[in-house]
């Protein structure tokens, strides 16, 4: 599912990394007849660490880009309700049905980025598996023109690209080479430890709260739940770290002693996994010949699982400016991102600090619903205004 090499010299844009924001974006390009190149050094298919959730943007865009059937058909539960639990109170919120969309869903990585890889690719862009970003090449006038790769056999090329687009994570090497500073940070981090489970019952979401730590359930595909449970970074790093095991079972006791009963009752599939904690930020996401999308660019604590819904909204964002191709609409990416970012960016730092007594929390929850009905407006408006660009017929 992969081009073993680039099959051209030059390409209209470049995107180093091909997890959702880097193939998401690539394949709104692809739809708009760029010549579009996406390299990643891992492997179609691979999973990845992940709070899995999709919130009602993210699944509106994967249902405009006309991939929700694809995620459906992997097997991936619908999710028809959230409920929010602190301490022994539970609130159940139903999901309704709105413009076109019956649920949530929450798919395994290895099920979500391969549907949005194999959409790029179906609208014509190129992936090569296996290829590492080695340094970007640059005009006389030092603008960025292109990126110098390292295939899996150790063999060095150039390629020529109009833009350049790091979509490679956190720690971006795009970002890095081209220098590309945050300008606002967060200042709490939460650690988190994410284990899978069968044998878990499945009718929905579940985010449970008592002060100090937070742990939840998310239903994903082949019958298995995923089990976080969160603190914060410094607890994670003194205490959770040396024993992830004992931790994980302690943390889901404090939180949730009912859930720690039923997590204790199930199998679990794999090892525990675990997140230490990073400080979110706003990086400079565009420059001259190049721009950065998903954690590259913007990235805020897991805790409000809010992380794929910014990569699949600030995809489209971006691929509308590269399509344009003046550095205004790149500029203007940048503002508009961060407009529909930073109350959710706000208040998910609040939540990860810790600082909070059970009715600050349920506050900090109506603040994060009301953004994210602001995102999801902003996101139907753009659906009534520019539909994307059609798939390609077979």
């Amino acid at each position: 599912m992969s081009t073993d090499t680039p099959r051209h010299s030059r390409y209209d844009a470049v995107v180093v990394g091909a997890r959702c924001a880097g193939a998401g974006t690539a394949l709104l390009l692809a739809r708009e007849g760029l010549r579009v190149l996406v390299i990643d050094r891992s492997r179609y298919g691979a999973d990845t660490l992940s709070t899995h959730a999709l919130m009602r943007g993210a699944v509106l865009q994967l249902q405009r880009w006309g991939l929700l059937d694809a995620i459906e058909a992997a097997g991936t539960p619908a999710v028809r309700a959230t409920s929010f639990h602190y301490a022994d109170e539970a609130i159940r919120i139903p999901i309704k049905p709105r413009g076109g969309i019956e649920g949530l869903y929450a798919p395994r990585r290895d099920v979500l980025d391969r549907v949005i890889v194999d959409g790029a690719r179906e609208a014509g862009a190129e992936v090569v598996y296996g290829a590492r970003l080695v340094n970007v090449a640059r005009a006389a006038d030092g603008r960025v023109d292109g990126v110098v790769i390292e295939d899996g056999e150790g063999h060095l090329r150039c390629i020529g690209a109009g833009i350049v687009i790091g979509a490679d994570g956190l720690r971006s090497t795009v970002a890095d080479l081209v220098k590309a500073q945050p300008y606002r940070t967060g200042r709490h981090s939460s650690g988190v430890l994410f284990g899978y489970f069968s044998g878990l019952a499945d009718d929905g979401y579940h985010w449970h709260y008592r002060p100090g730590v937070s742990v939840g359930i998310i239903p994903t595909n082949e019958r298995l739940t995923c089990v976080f449970a969160s603190m914060p970074s410094h607890r994670f790093r003194s205490e959770i770290r040396l024993d992830p095991a004992a931790g994980f079972d302690r943390v889901l006791e404090e939180c949730s002693p009912g859930l720690a009963r039923s997590v204790a009752g199930g199998q679990r599939s794999g090892n525990l996994r675990g997140f230490p904690g990073y400080v979110g930020l706003f990086r400079q996401s565009w420059g001259r010949g190049w721009a950065l999308v998903g954690d590259a660019a913007y990235f805020k604590d897991p805790i409000t699982a809010h992380g794929i819904t910014d990569a699949l909204r600030d995809a489209e964002l971006l691929a509308r400016a590269v399509v344009d191709g003046s550095e205004t609409a790149l500029a203007e990416y940048q503002s508009t991102r961060d407009a529909m970012a930073s109350g959710l960016f706000d208040v998910t730092d609040e939540i990860a600090s810790f600082a909070w007594d059970l009715p600050t929390v349920k506050n900090l929850h109506l603040r994060l619903s009301q953004e994210m009905k602001r995102e999801v407006a902003a996101m139907q408006e753009w659906r009534e205004a520019t539909p994307v660009p059609a798939r390609r017929s077979a």
